[in-house]
């Protein structure tokens, strides 16, 4: 019997080890991920999911982080067949459903790196909610040119 707990604790340490998550309230921020970037590389993007399945509408409207020099939220959509970035003032997190930050839509930038994002390590950003507040994450760097994080969300 005492194996078997174990091998059940075991497992279940297994299981939750790769869990990169964090909740504000009913609001889940789902593996906040960045790729890795060259040296002398200005900028950043970061993705994530944001789940709201349980909780009221909110609106995430900016964040803070030390690596580096500002971060704006920015969407990209294609204008006469040219992709552009452009900044927007929040992003909205709609009641009941899930809003995905990813390469080529919604995302978070960071201007003015301090150093180079290498893949493995992590770094902590403070995103900001009109109604869940602050919420301070870590952000996992995976590889140069990832599509999406190592663990497929």
């Amino acid at each position: 019997m005492t194996r078997l707990f174990a091998a059940f604790c075991l497992t279940l340490l297994v299981a939750t080890s790769h869990a990169h998550e964090f909740e504000a309230g009913k609001l889940l921020i789902v593996h906040p991920w960045a790729r890795a970037t060259a040296p002398g590389a200005p900028v950043a993007g970061v993705f994530v999911t944001l789940d709201n399945s349980a909780g009221d509408a909110d609106r995430l409207v900016g964040g803070e982080t030390a690596v580096a020099e500002r971060l704006e939220l920015h969407t990209m959509k294609m204008d006469n067949g040219v992709m552009k970035m452009r900044k927007v003032d929040a992003i909205d997190v709609p009641a009941k459903g899930t809003q995905k930050l990813a390469p080529g839509g919604l995302h978070i930038m960071l201007f003015g790196l301090k150093a180079p994002l290498k893949e493995g390590e992590q770094f902590p950003v403070t995103l900001q909610f009109e109604k869940a507040g602050k919420v301070p994450v870590k952000v996992k760097v995976e590889a140069l040119g990832a599509a999406a994080p190592a663990h497929g969300n």
